[in-house]
Order: structure tokens, then C-alpha cells, then sequence
């Protein structure tokens, strides 16, 4: 039979069932305590002394704790690791309990659901994101309940699941709702593999109906049509399915999330998980900085809604010319204005994270400090507002137009909150005097009865005659008089003994009783008054979030205009010209993060110049280490500057829009799928050969390497092929490789052209000049970059000796080829007649020399390769085709002695 627990513990135990994958904080007094399991997990987490509570008979129940006004550094802690939080809380207030108190569970914290600036980055979003599906495809919902934004989309084509983790690629959610189906599709395994959020499983598919209702219940309308999303079946249900987590969690107000915004993934430039690797955009590849990403380069930002708003924009490009050329004038019209720009910029810096504090404040959470916060920032919106009447472009005039510089929230606040309010808001001192009558006549009944304990004091003293006689005042003894041990002969009969000290005598008068109750009581009511007149004005705030999350939009828009800007001015960057045309040309265009990098260095700048015409496909040879990946990179990035609204590292740009970036840059194994690199780089080239259009734009740093050299050069030349083909993708490319033999495509497809990295030679020393110049290269200077690398001088002088050895030895066989072909040919020549088989014979002989890529002098052989239909092959059937015609070349060379 079990020892029967204390109610204490049967009240934990019955919360606790409900929250079985939480961490419950159970709150006793002043802290928050675990029981059992919990308090082990917590104490190995927070390294906690984990202590035992008595059950009875010698049984222990594990506990630890923490003090509940230190709990959200330890709450962060545990989030950052994972793990669920269940906040349970006294509800009603302990000395009028009868039995024991009453407690809830008030929020539960997960980490897709954290508020508390504390425990998030300011520049960065936290999302929650749920994912339903079906055979048509997918619907995605993103929420940040931190700032209360809101977005969905329904993807539904045939690249739905490759565009769902392109999303999910870009948000980098902290937790995943998803369904049962999901497990069984490739999204999942990509979440688990690169994303690694808290994954909850929606038991049950929330229908749509029932995310209709609950989406049209908490919006307060009677359709979703007005939010563009009424017809998306799919994408109402992922918004209903995240929703609906929220209300189960956060068990508070979520009037902040008052807006769902439908978007398309077509209203964006598209860029995949690989490219927005490969490119850096927030992190490097390496070791995932900050530091040498795209964006370190451009945040100039000086507000925390800026940054994320600057993020934003750099993870979605935009397709509207229009809208890119509004963002570009906006920037040049603040480059050009530095002194008002300077001034903007100013009264930026003193605006706090307007978004997170609306969050705090609908959510109930929000204290004095916070509304001073907003107040602070507030004070700054008209003198913004007056600045932007010096600009005209149309971007910044419709931003100064939608600015609601929110007077009337300010002063509400500036009327009512003390400038030093404190962190707790049911301690008094929050409210301003003048605003309220009630508490002004409350504060005056404490003031009155404290000016009469002064005097008190003093009266008693002279009274007395005790100098020392002291009337003081603590929480637990209430009001008293306080008297020496060596004067406790001049006390007076009136007189009562309330408390005994180690050097003195407290004590207590019966009118010094009927003040203290007065005074006590009008504090109590004046405390519960306060937190009343708070939480109303706290409210009055809230139902004005609309108004406040728009004009925080536009303060964030504008810090990111004004970053653009700063950036243009310092970095030397030119506005670039946007059309809708098919044309990339960059005068002098640098890479934006590598330049930074160098910093005294200095930066080699080069040409670029892509259509879909004639200069469609590049291809690009020379060494290692010379600046063939910084220059491709490059041109990736300025045409994603310029399609996001920034100036652009380049003396002049002109940027057709493009609707795709690919990139295809280096692999590594993929351990955790069994995938070796050669397959990685597969993976990669098919992405790309399947998705992308003419309106491309395609970066191949290498394709086929990772194989055998005939392999991977078939690979390599038939990709080249199909994308360069007009008929199949067309799209503008760069490719770096070190296959050679593609050089020769420049006069076989149109289109197609060679560049070259520079280099230079002089006295034995071999220079790279990082110039990017038409032409092929002649050599890879591989040997070379070893030696720069560190690589011991035996092992090079030994490279060097093989790399002699293996070049005379294919000059030797060659020689061979052309001695034997000479004589065939002196051969036939004698002969004075000469019949068809012996012409078909001394044509054999001549294609031996003009064909040594394939070495054959059978008529029927080179029938049969002229009759190939190349440009309708799959990389896979010229791969194989060509595998078909090295076995034959083999066995001819082998027949004529020459194997």
C-alpha cells in the first residue's frame, strides 16, 4: 500500500499529469520548486543542489529549486537546452485561502513560444511553424509571438516540398508543429538533419473547418478574405493547428497576433537551402558567424526591429522592378542628404524594440519599466515624422504619410507611469500623482499619518527625556517604539511590551495602534489601487497595438533604409539600374564581404557581362586560389543586393531581374543520409537542372570532380550542354572547373564563352593576378598553390618530378599516334590507284590525329558519333554514351598496336 501524500504534493502530482512533457515550476512562496524526476533533470541542467522532501516512513521525494525573481535567467536556460516549461502559479492569494491555495498552470514556455527580450536575440526572429499536408501539397504557418507577426502560404506545384524547405531554410524555426504524414516525406528528414527544432506532433488533423472558425473567432471577422488566404485550404489549416498551440500554451492574451499575412513564395526571388548557404547571406559556411556574412557587411542598423527587418529583406529579394527601384531612390535620397540622414538616424537610436514591447504589453507581462520604454520611443515619432518632410522620393513619403506619431498613447503613458517605476507592479510607487483621485487622497492619509510619526518621535522623546527613544516600522512587527536596555527605567506606564532585542525593547501605545492601522490600511488599498489603475492603463495601451505595430514597421523600414545608405556611402557602393531585361553587367564589381575582409589589401575588381544570348554561359578556367569562386560569388551577390534595394560594390551595374540563384559550390559527405560527396555534388546539379529557367541565374564552382576524370568530364560537358541550351534552360551561368577540355564548347555550342583568371610569370615566380580576362587557361599551376600552402618541399619536388614524368609520357604517345598516322598515310600514297577503301583508309588515319579526345580510324565509328542527336540527351545518356565509345576506342587502339 502507498504512503498517502500530503495535499500539497496530491495538488503537484495532479498538475503535473497534465504536463507530463513540461518541466513544472511549482511556486511555494518565493520560489519555484520540482519535484522527482523534474528536480533531477533540473539539477544536472542548472547545476542545482538537489535536496529531498520527506513523504513519510524514512521516503524521500527528490526537489530542487529556484528563487522566483531569478527564474527567468534559469527558465532561458532550459529553454536554450530544449526542453518545455510549465509555469504554475498560486491563484489566489494565501491568506484568504481555505485549505490549501489554489494554483494553475499560467503559460507554458516552449521554444518556439518565448517573449522575454532576455532570452532572444534582438536582430533575429523566434518562429513557431506548423506544417500540414495532403496529396495536393502543403500549407506552412510562421509565427513570432514575441513581435506579432503572423504569415502563411500554401504551396501546391510540382517544387512544393523542395519550395516548404527553402521556407523552412529561411526562417530557421525554434520549434516545428507537424502531423503524422510529415514523418513519411523528405521535408522531415531535412528538418532533423539541418534544423534541429523541438518537434511537436499534432495528435489529430485540425480540419478546416475547425481552424476557419477559430481563425475568423480570434480575428474578430467573419471571413478570412480580407487576409487572402479564404481558398487556401491547406494554409488555414496550418494557421488554425498554430493558433490553437498558442492558446493551449500561453493561456493569455494574444490580441497582438492581430493580422495573418498570406504570402506567395512566386512574390520572391526564389534561393534554396544550398544557395542561401553557399552565399553566406546571414552566417558563414564554416563556422557559422556573424562576422563575414552578407549581412555584417550591410547592418548598419541601430535598432532591434531594423536589423530583423533588414534580415528579411536579404532572405527575400524581390521580383517587382518597381518596388526595387522605390527602395533604390529612397536609399540614394538618403545618401545624398547626409546631414538629415545623420539626424534620422539619431532619433532612430533612441527607439526601443517596439514590437517585443507590445508583445509584453498585450500579453499581460509588461511592467512599468516597459511602458516607459514605449513612452521613451514614442516621444521620438514626431520629430521623425517632421524630418521625413525634407525627402520626396515616393518611398519616404509614403512612409511619412502612414507615420501615426501616436500623441495620444504617449501622453497617456507620460501622464500616468513614474519615470522610476519599479520591476514589480503590485508593490505600489507606479503611478504618477494627480492621476487618479482616490489614490492622491489614499497617499495624503499615508503622508499625513507618517508626518504624525514624526513628530511622534520627537514628542515622546522630550516626554521621556529618552534621546535615544527611536519609532520605527518592519513588515513583520508592524509600527513601534524602540528603547535602549539602560533606559528601560524611564518607560512610561502606557507604554506595551510588543517585542524583546539582545540591546532593547520595542514598544507599542494604543494610539500608535490606531495610526498603524491607518496607515496600513490606506497602503493596502493604495498598492491594490496602483496595480488596478496599471493594468487598466496597461490594457488602454494594448487596444492600440494596430496602430503601434504600424508605426514600428515603419521606424524598422526606415533603420534599414538609412543602414543601405551608410553602407553606399562607406563602402564607395553605386546605385544600380533594375529593368526587366535579361542583361547582367557590373563595371568593376567587387565581392561586398571579402573586400571587408581584406581591409588594407585592397580588392582586384572585374568585368561581368551575362545574357541569354551570346555571353549566356561562361565558363571559367585557371588555378586554384586565384579568385574564380570570390569573382562568381560576387556577381551572385551584387544581383542580390540589387534586387533586395541596396547599392551595389561596383563602379556601374546594370541588373536584368533574375527569379532563381543557384549555386553549386564544393560538397562535403552527408554521414547522416549515407550520401558520399560525389552524390551531394549530384544532388546539388539535379536541383538546378530540374528548377531552373532562362531567367536564372546559375553558379557551378566545379561539377563532376568528385569522380573519375572520364566520368566526371562527361558529366561536366554534358550539364554544360543542357543548360546552355536554349531549348532546355538557357539560364546565365558561371562555371569554374578545371576540365580543360570544356574549353573547346566555345566553338561547338552558342552561347558559350571562355574566361580565364590572369597570371602571371616572371623569374620562375608565379603571380595571380585575381583579373578575370576572356580566353582559356593553360595550365593549373596545382604544384604551385601546394607550395603556397605549406606542403613540404620533398613532397613538391617529388609532384614536380611525376608532373614532368606523366607530361612526356603522354607527349611520347602522342608522337606515337602521329608517327604511325604519317606512315599509313606515306603507305597508301604510293600506291597510284587508289580505291575507296583505301581513301576510307587514309581518312581513318587523318581523323587519328584530328580526333585524339576519342583515337579512332573506323569510318563507321565516327558514323555513328556524328548521327548522336547530343543536345536531346540526359547528362545520364551522354555519360553513358560516351563510356560506349571509350570501350570501342580502347579495343581499336589496342587492334592497331598502340594500347
Amino acid at each position: 500500500m502507498g504512503q498517502k501524500l500530503t495535499p500539497m504534493m496530491q495538488q503537484y502530482f495532479s498538475i503535473k499529469e497534465e504536463y507530463e512533457e513540461a518541466i513544472l515550476l511549482f511556486r511555494l512562496g518565493d520560489f519555484y520548486e520540482m519535484f522527482t524526476d523534474d528536480a533531477k533533470l533540473a539539477a544536472r541542467e542548472l547545476e542545482l543542489t538537489l535536496t529531498s522532501r520527506n513523504k513519510g516512513k524514512g521516503k524521500k521525494t527528490p526537489m530542487a529549486g529556484i528563487p522566483y525573481h531569478a527564474a527567468d535567467s534559469y527558465i532561458a536556460q532550459l529553454i536554450d537546452k530544449g526542453y518545455k516549461v510549465a509555469i504554475c502559479e498560486q491563484v489566489e492569494d494565501p491568506s484568504q485561502a481555505k485549505g490549501i491555495v489554489k494554483r494553475e498552470v499560467v503559460r507554458v514556455i516552449t521554444p518556439g513560444t518565448v517573449i522575454d527580450s532576455e532570452m532572444l536575440e534582438d536582430k533575429s526572429n523566434n518562429y513557431l511553424a506548423a506544417i500540414i499536408s495532403n496529396e495536393e501539397g502543403f500549407g506552412f504557418a510562421a509565427v513570432d509571438i514575441s513581435t506579432g507577426e503572423f504569415t502563411v502560404t500554401q504551396l501546391t506545384d510540382d517544387e512544393a516540398e523542395e519550395k516548404l524547405i527553402d521556407e523552412l531554410a529561411r526562417i530557421d524555426p525554434a520549434e516545428c508543429l507537424i502531423t503524422k504524414e510529415i514523418e513519411e516525406k523528405r521535408v522531415f528528414n531535412y528538418i532533423q538533419e539541418h534544423l534541429n527544432p523541438i518537434l511537436n506532433q499534432i495528435e489529430e488533423r485540425f480540419n478546416y473547418r475547425q481552424a476557419y472558425e477559430l481563425l475568423t473567432d480570434h480575428f474578430g471577422v467573419n471571413s478570412l478574405k480580407g487576409f487572402g488566404c479564404d481558398d487556401l485550404d491547406l494554409a488555414i489549416e496550418a494557421a488554425g493547428a498554430a493558433l490553437s498551440f498558442l492558446i493551449e500554451t500561453q493561456k493569455q492574451s494574444l490580441d497582438h497576433l492581430n493580422r495573418l499575412i498570406t504570402y506567395s513564395t512566386e512574390d520572391y526571388m526564389v534561393l534554396d537551402a544550398n544557395t542561401r548557404r553557399n552565399l553566406e547571406l546571414v552566417e558563414t559556411i564554416r563556422n557559422g558567424d556573424f562576422k563575414g556574412s552578407l549581412l555584417w557587411v550591410l547592418d548598419q542598423t541601430v535598432t532591434a526591429m531594423g536589423g530583423r527587418k533588414l534580415r528579411k529583406w536579404i532572405e527575400q529579394p524581390l521580383l517587382n522592378p518597381q518596388q526595387i527601384k522605390q527602395r533604390l531612390e529612397a536609399v540614394a535620397e538618403l545618401k545624398d542628404n547626409i546631414f538629415f540622414k545623420e539626424e534620422l538616424k539619431e532619433k532612430l537610436k533612441e527607439v526601443y524594440d517596439i514590437e517585443r514591447l507590445m508583445g509584453k504589453i498585450t500579453y499581460g507581462s509588461a511592467n512599468g519599466r516597459d511602458l516607459n520604454a514605449l513612452k521613451s520611443s514614442l516621444a521620438k515619432l514626431p520629430a521623425v515624422k517632421e524630418i521625413l518632410k525634407e525627402f520626396s522620393t515616393a518611398k519616404l513619403e509614403k512612409l511619412n504619410a502612414e507615420l501615426d506619431t501616436l500623441e495620444d498613447v504617449h501622453a497617456l503613458i507620460a501622464e500616468s507611469i513614474k519615470e522610476e517605476a519599479p520591476v514589480n507592479v503590485k508593490e505600489g510607487e507606479l503611478i504618477k500623482d494627480g492621476y487618479d483621485e482616490d489614490l492622491d487622497e489614499l497617499r495624503q492619509a499615508m503622508q499625513s499619518a507618517k508626518d504624525w510619526l514624526t513628530n511622534l518621535e520627537k514628542e515622546e522623546k522630550e516626554r521621556t527625556g529618552i534621546k535615544s527613544l527611536k519609532v520605527g516600522f518592519n513588515k513583520v512587527h508592524g509600527y513601534y517604539i524602540e528603547i535602549t536596555k539602560a533606559n528601560l527605567d524611564s518607560v512610561p506606564d502606557n507604554y506595551e511590551r510588543k517585542q524583546t532585542l539582545a540591546n532593547s525593547e520595542r514598544y507599542i501605545t494604543e494610539e500608535l495602534k490606531e495610526k498603524e492601522a491607518k496607515i496600513l490600511g490606506a497602503e493596502e488599498r493604495s498598492v491594490e489601487l496602483e496595480y488596478r489603475l496599471f493594468t487598466e492603463i496597461r490594457d488602454k495601451v494594448a487596444s492600440e497595438t494596430k496602430r503601434i505595430q504600424l508605426a514600428a514597421d515603419i521606424i524598422a523600414q526606415l533603420d534599414v533604409l538609412v543602414s543601405l545608405a551608410e553602407v553606399a556611402i562607406n563602402n564607395n557602393y553605386c546605385q544600380p539600374e533594375i529593368t526587366a531585361s535579361d542583361v547582367i553587367e557590373i563595371e568593376k564589381g567587387r565581392h561586398p564581404v571579402v573586400e571587408e575582409m581584406l581591409n588594407e589589401e585592397g580588392f582586384v575588381p572585374n568585368e561581368t557581362y551575362l545574357d541569354c544570348d551570346q555571353d549566356r554561359f561562361l565558363i571559367i578556367t585557371g588555378p586554384n586560389m586565384s579568385g574564380k569562386s570570390t569573382y562568381m560569388r560576387q556577381v551572385a551577390l551584387i544581383t542580390l543586393l540589387a534586387q533586395i534595394g541596396s547599392f551595389v560594390p561596383a563602379t556601374k551595374a546594370h541588373i536584368g531581374i533574375v527569379d532563381r540563384i543557384f549555386t553549386r559550390v564544393g560538397a562535403a559527405d552527408d554521414l547522416t543520409t549515407g550520401q558520399s560527396t560525389f552524390m551531394v555534388e549530384m544532388n546539388e546539379v539535379a536541383n538546378i537542372l530540374n528548377n531552373a529557367t532562362q531567367q536564372s541565374l546559375i553558379i557551378l564552382d566545379e561539377v563532376g570532380r568528385g569522380t573519375s576524370t572520364y566520368d566526371g568530364l562527361s558529366i561536366a560537358w554534358a550539364v554544360t550542354e543542357y543548360i546552355s541550351n536554349l531549348n532546355k534552360i538557357g539560364a546565365k551561368s558561371l562555371f569554374a572547373t578545371h576540365y580543360h577540355e570544356l574549353t573547346e564548347l566555345e566553338e561547338q555550342l552558342s552561347g558559350v564563352k571562355n574566361y580565364n583568371v590572369a597570371v602571371k610569370e616572371q623569374n620562375g615566380e608565379i603571380a595571380f593576378l585575381h583579373k578575370i580576362v576572356p580566353g582559356r587557361a593553360n595550365e593549373s599551376y596545382g604544384i604551385e598553390v601546394a607550395k603556397r600552402a605549406g606542403i613540404p618541399n620533398q613532397v613538391i619536388d617529388r609532384a614536380s618530378e611525376v608532373l614532368a614524368k606523366l607530361e612526356a609520357e603522354t607527349k611520347d604517345y602522342q608522337q606515337q599516334i602521329e608517327q604511325k598516322a604519317e606512315t599509313e598515310i606515306e603507305q597508301l600514297n604510293e600506291d597510284a590507284e587508289l580505291d575507296l577503301n583505301k581513301k576510307e583508309k587514309i581518312e581513318e588515319t587523318n581523323n587519328l590525329t584530328q580526333l585524339p579526345l576519342f583515337n579512332s580510324a573506323n569510318i563507321e565509328f565516327i558514323q555513328e558519333l556524328s548521327g548522336l542527336d547530343i543536345m536531346s540527351m540526359t547528362p545520364l545518356e551522354a555519360m553513358n554514351t560516351l563510356h560506349e565509345f571509350q570501350q570501342k576506342a580502347k579495343k581499336e587502339l589496342e587492334r592497331e598496336g598502340l594500347a
